[in-house]
């Protein structure tokens, strides 16, 4: 199943990655489970930036589903551009989007993903409305 990523979002971020040598397969391109970190990385690097640092002791988000489309093999040497996207604040949750391609070939996306936040109370182990910061920096 493929999911397409909207045309309606928000740039929030953009990073670069390396492509190490240990990310290939035996095949010689990046490993597929190497795109998950990859979107990892740049969704936990945003959280980051915008002050929203895991705190087990009280609210944050947590990632409900996640997905990724290939499209074109990525391969060392290189490294990624990353681009990360919001859309879609609801009470308790909002999507994430990444698209991921190459720094010398920054119009070609290589591959696609995104998630589904929710907004928690880790403690109480409940989704809770987005905080008001939140909400704003997300919307439009």
């Amino acid at each position: 199943m493929r999911i397409d990523i909207p045309e309606q979002k928000k740039l929030v971020f953009e990073m670069t990655i390396p492509i190490r040598w240990g990310d290939m397969d035996a095949m010689g391109h990046v490993n597929n489970t190497t795109y998950f970190r990859y979107l990892e990385t740049i969704r936990i690097e945003w959280l980051q930036s915008i002050g929203c640092p895991p705190d087990p002791a009280g609210e944050g988000p947590v990632i409900v589903n996640a997905f990724c489309n290939f499209y074109k093999q990525l391969e060392h040497p290189g490294d990624v551009l990353a681009r990360m996207y919001v859309s879609d604040p609801a009470r308790t949750t909002f999507e994430t989007w990444c698209t991921l391609s190459r720094t010398d070939d920054p119009d070609t996306v290589y591959a696609a993903g995104g998630a589904t936040t929710v907004w928690v109370n880790f403690p109480a182990q409940k989704a809770v409305a987005l905080p008001g910061w939140m909400r704003d920096l997300l919307s439009d």
